[in-house]
């Protein structure tokens, strides 16, 4: 059976009874709160340890908290880090300098490799080719997304005149998605922790009939109404997810973007760069 959403937040439960705990549990409580992600990770006994608290301390705090003993606390915290929250994954730090250089490099290389195994250059070349022929490419990205959007949109619009970045401050998207029609492509980022709202401007945007492009985590279940669906590895050695797979696959699509262009397309490049000399401007 479903275990029902707990109606406040584990944090939420420490900071209402942070003025009543005993000197002991309020010790505890302000190592949680530095690091809540510890909890799902240890043991009681570990975590005792940790807070250089006892046992019996741990089990009056979360019983405090009102859980009914330490595993519940454990799983609703567990619960909560699904969420992708960067302070539920942060952890007090044990590894010395080396080895935590070495793990987070490791990921990333890891994270790399396991992303574009399942990538194929075809692929990225039929996205970069139907950016080419569209009437419009609209680029959308929310909060993390919207960094990897306005990049990419950057790059391609050297050489695709008609390139959007969405959203724009004090505008709706149905605004936007109201001009979207068949004979455009559009490229969107749904990297976590993504806006509510996404899956249903996504929904949107796929009845327009439009090419869609989507980048997500590689947790995502596959989006088979879209066009294409691309899923990243964004595991981390700390406490904020590794985008550096998103963002090599960017630079490759721009890339490809730009060779796949020709001559033709790519004079807007030169008469850019014509003017940047004319103003001074770089």
């Amino acid at each position: 059976m479903q275990q029902p959403v707990p109606k406040q937040s584990f944090l939420q439960r420490i900071r209402n009874e942070l003025r009543q705990m005993h000197p002991a549990e309020r010790r505890l409580a302000d190592f949680v709160l530095s690091f809540p992600g510890e909890l799902a990770s240890y043991t009681a006994s570990e975590l005792a340890r940790l807070a250089n608290v006892s046992n019996a301390t741990v089990s009056r705090f979360v019983q405090r908290l009102g859980y009914t003993n330490y595993e519940e606390a454990r799983r609703h915290v567990r619960s909560e880090q699904m969420s992708g929250a960067a302070l539920y994954r942060v952890v007090s730090p044990a590894d010395p300098p080396d080895q935590t250089l070495h793990a987070h490099l490791q990921q990333i290389h890891a994270n790399i490799d396991r992303s574009f195994a399942a990538i194929t250059l075809q692929e990225i070349d039929d996205v970069a080719q139907a950016m080419l022929s569209a009437r419009r490419v609209w680029i959308v990205g929310f909060r993390t997304s919207q960094s990897f959007a306005t990049y990419l949109q950057w790059q391609v619009q050297q050489i695709i005149e008609n390139t959007v970045s969405l959203p724009h401050a004090g505008q709706t998207m149905a605004e936007h998605i109201a001009s979207i029609g068949r004979e455009d492509c559009v490229i969107a980022y749904g990297l976590r922790r993504q806006v509510r709202a996404f899956p249903l401007i996504l929904s949107q945007i796929v009845k327009t009939g439009a090419k869609t492009m989507v980048v997500t985590d590689d947790d995502c279940e596959r989006l088979g109404e879209v066009t294409w669906h691309f899923r990243c590895q964004t595991a981390a050695a700390g406490p904020l997810y590794s985008h550096v797979a998103v963002m090599a696959l960017t630079d490759l699509l721009a890339t490809r973007v730009m060779e796949l262009a020709g001559a033709k397309r790519r004079g807007r490049l030169s008469a850019i760069e014509t003017l940047h000399d004319a103003i001074e401007e770089i």
